[in-house]
């Protein structure tokens, strides 16, 4: 029998607990446009809505907190068409316009996004003392293939990704299917688990592809809210709204995560990024393999 798939979260989607509280929140218009196709709209006396009082609406959600494992993540877990809708050309000219119209000044931000990180080598660093070059390499998740570490220094470069961009002159875009039958040297998941509704599915999904010898590099954001907080248990009713980024982890989610699916971590780094004049931020970077 297919595991049934909740809509609204009822558990911590990565070490399995119920024991979570919750706090109103609101889904950022661009996300609930084009993932949903709800809009914001203004309720006006037109409406006739005598117990309703006027104003913006827009689509509500909740925001969850495992007391357990500390992940602060959207109740809304969303449907593989509507992760199609929100992630396909992802960063392309639809996605692009839609955006900078609901956020004035993103194109901006986007163009700079588009040229590439400038610290693949902080993770090509990072990841040397634990595999042997030239690597096989399988990017989960990496979109055009222009960020991935070792591009260079590889015996083959695939990639699995649901944005249908076109890629970089060397990679090759893989199926499942072809994803499950490769030995892979090193397997990249950055900057994708904080996006999708189930990451336990996905990471079960990347360990059919992967065997004894296989490293796994995971990089999720380390979130303003997590990296300062001193108590989420009280401060995680301050996150109000969500946008792409769904799940904000913790070290111990993330240990709790990769444990509970059979993989030990054999490390774990806190570190800074500057994303050019885009953005900056913190992320954890981890190394792990199949116990």
């Amino acid at each position: 029998m297919k595991k049934q798939i909740e809509r609204i979260a009822s558990k911590c989607v990565c070490c399995e607990s119920k024991k979570i509280e919750k706090s109103p929140a609101i889904l950022m218009p661009f996300v609930a446009d084009r993932a949903l196709g709800y809009k914001p709209v203004e309720v006006d006396k037109s409406w006739g809505l005598n117990s309703i009082k006027e104003g913006m609406a827009y689509s509500i959600c909740n925001t969850l907190y495992c007391t357990i494992c500390g992940l602060l993540f959207l109740d809304i877990r969303f449907s593989e068409t509507e992760l199609s809708n929100l992630y396909e050309d992802y960063r392309g000219e639809n996605y692009s316009l839609l955006r900078e119209n609901y956020e004035p000044g993103y194109m901006k931000k986007n163009n700079i996004l588009n040229n590439g990180i400038d610290y693949i080598g902080k993770i090509e660093n990072f990841l040397k003392p634990f595999i042997k070059l030239p690597v096989s390499i399988l990017d989960w998740g990496g979109d055009t293939g222009k960020n991935t570490p070792f591009k260079e220094n590889n015996k083959n470069f695939h990639i699995f990704d649901i944005s249908l961009k076109p890629t970089i002159t060397g990679a090759i875009v893989v199926d499942k299917e072809i994803a499950f039958n490769t030995h892979y040297d090193l397997i990249i998941c950055s900057n994708v688990l904080e996006h999708v509704p189930f990451p336990s599915e996905l990471i079960l999904d990347i360990k059919r592809a992967m065997n004894k010898e296989t490293i796994l590099y995971v990089e999720v954001p380390l979130e303003e809210i997590i990296r300062v907080s001193d108590n989420l248990n009280k401060s995680f009713d301050n996150k109000k709204h969500w946008h792409e980024h769904i799940n904000f982890f913790t070290e111990k989610s993330l240990y709790e995560l990769l444990n509970r699916l059979g993989f030990e971590i054999i490390e774990l780094k806190k570190e800074e990024r500057i994303f050019g004049e885009a953005s900056s931020g913190n992320m954890f970077q981890i190394a792990c393999k199949l116990i």
